[in-house]
């Protein structure tokens, strides 16, 4: 969900990404961005200012999977019917 947000709206902060992603936890959503961050998948651009602001994007490693995600989301509006 969170490479399918990013792939669909671009570039989002923490709380837009939260917003969107219906029930999931502050920790679970952390410890999600940290993996994809890990994995290159995603990009975390901090900005030095106050209040701090942080941003999050996909990577071209992240862009490549945007096909697959689309696909997997096709079948499951296909089969949850």
């Amino acid at each position: 969900l969170i490479i399918f947000n990013l792939g669909y709206r671009k570039v989002m902060r923490y709380g837009e990404l939260k917003r969107a992603i219906n029930g999931i936890t502050h920790n679970m959503l952390s410890k999600q961005l940290k993996e994809l961050e890990r994995e290159n998948l995603i990009v975390r651009k901090e900005y030095s200012q106050i209040p701090p602001k942080v941003e999050y994007f996909l990577s071209d490693k992240g862009l490549s999977l945007l096909p697959i995600t689309e696909t997997m989301c096709n079948w499951g509006k296909q089969y949850t019917k």
